[in-house]
């Protein structure tokens, strides 16, 4: 039996993946459970020998100063009759059972509770395997397509991609491999969930590790990154060695090293642009591609007032200021953004109305009493006249004419 015993252990960590040493202690808490289930065999303790497989049953108490539980405890005058040398806080056998006569209804609980154990310790080994992938990137198969969830196979486990964690510009089909990032472990009765996402920017960050050699080793750092999923991220990067391109580095050649990343998120763009320790530099890279004539830097409020060419502004903005947000999100800095070309001065307000002016003291475009007034408009140009251009018709309908006759 005990060879037997040892062969069903080893097939259990074989197939799964529990240590052999957990294993032997789920046995033995099972057994002890199923001795302890019926009245007078609280005492009853279990061992079992990993080489040889060999059970021992046998009965031990606790020695205590002051006994609370006569089933479990004695004293150390009492322990001294079973082991001359006991002391307070020792284990003291005090009867060995003989495992033959573990009767059937026993053999029967003690079966029930080692399965039971045996499924909570595989559940333990998945859970502490994938708890310690959080923050990394994991590969699974799509299993399943729900309405709140995208359900990936990632080997003894389930991984979970919500609604919320997915690119609106990606859709998935049974049988796809998905790369996602780790964000949380649980524990649930029906074993460990994996929490994962596509939209987070660890997820970005690990997949800029897994294509460039020089961010994996340390030598180009990742400083900040901001990122809409779907649609556009920006990624600021420093060089820890002296004379090496950390945009370069990155971008790789022909771009070949950022394309890879882009086409892992479904064709999101991606500026790469160098960080740098002084504010105002920072600032100015990261509204590229704008070209920036000036940063002014207010320490104490962190606004970043920024120039640029009247050609550029629009670009520096974006499409709906998705370019300014980026880069307030990327620097941390509340964005000013501003054209270098002066306004045009505002037309004058009209002159009070005299005082016999029938229309009385409020004039067409005044403010009405108590009214804030209203911003002032800028002249618009007057309207090209007709009489410019009818020597051109003229001329035009004379030809006509000419070329109408025989």
């Amino acid at each position: 039996m005990s060879r037997d015993f040892i062969g069903a252990l080893l097939q259990l960590n074989a197939e799964k993946g529990v240590p052999q040493e957990h294993l032997v202690r789920t046995v033995e808490d099972a057994i002890q459970s199923a001795y302890r289930r019926f009245s007078g065999d609280e005492d009853v303790h279990v061992r079992i020998d990993p080489e040889s497989g060999r059970i021992r049953v046998f009965r031990a108490r606790r020695v205590v100063v002051e006994i609370e539980d006569e089933a479990t405890e004695m004293t150390a005058e009492q322990a001294r009759a079973y082991q001359p040398d006991a002391e307070v806080g020792d284990l003291v056998e005090t009867e060995e059972l003989d495992p033959e006569h573990f009767g059937r209804i026993h053999a029967q609980t003690a079966k029930q509770v080692v399965l039971q154990r045996l499924r909570e310790a595989e559940r333990d080994v998945v859970f502490e395997q994938y708890a310690n992938r959080e923050g990394e990137l994991i590969t699974g198969t799509v299993k399943g397509v729900e309405p709140r969830a995208i359900i990936l196979d990632v080997g003894k486990a389930e991984a979970i991609l919500a609604v919320t964690e997915q690119s609106a510009t990606e859709h998935y089909r049974i049988g796809q491999n998905v790369k996602a990032y780790v964000l949380e472990v649980r524990r649930s009765t029906k074993g460990p969930q994996v929490l994962v996402s596509r939209t987070h920017k660890g997820f970005l960050r690990r997949l800029f590790e897994l294509e460039v050699p020089e961010i994996h080793n340390g030598t180009v750092e990742i400083k900040a990154i901001a990122r809409e999923p779907g649609s556009r991220s920006k990624v600021a990067v420093a060089s820890r060695q002296e004379g090496l391109d950390p945009v370069g580095a990155t971008v790789g050649q022909r771009g070949a090293r950022v394309q890879a990343v882009v086409a892992e998120l479904g064709g999101e763009k991606i500026d790469v642009i160098p960080w740098n320790e002084d504010p105002a530099v920072f600032v100015a890279n990261a509204l590229s591609p704008a070209q920036v004539v000036g940063v002014r830097i207010d320490e104490e409020h962190r606004i970043a007032s920024v120039t640029v060419p009247e050609r550029m502004l629009s670009l520096a903005i974006g499409r709906e200021g998705q370019n300014a947000r980026l880069a307030a999100k990327l620097t941390g800095w509340r964005i000013d953004i501003r054209s270098d070309v002066p306004q045009p001065e505002a037309v004058a307000a009209p002159e009070p109305a005299a005082a016999g002016d029938p229309l009385g003291a409020v004039q067409a475009g005044d403010p009405a009493p108590g009214e804030p007034a209203t911003p002032a408009v800028a002249a618009m140009p007057a309207p090209v006249e007709a009489a410019a251009v009818a020597p051109a018709r003229a001329k035009r309908a004379a030809k006509r004419s000419e070329e109408a006759v025989p």
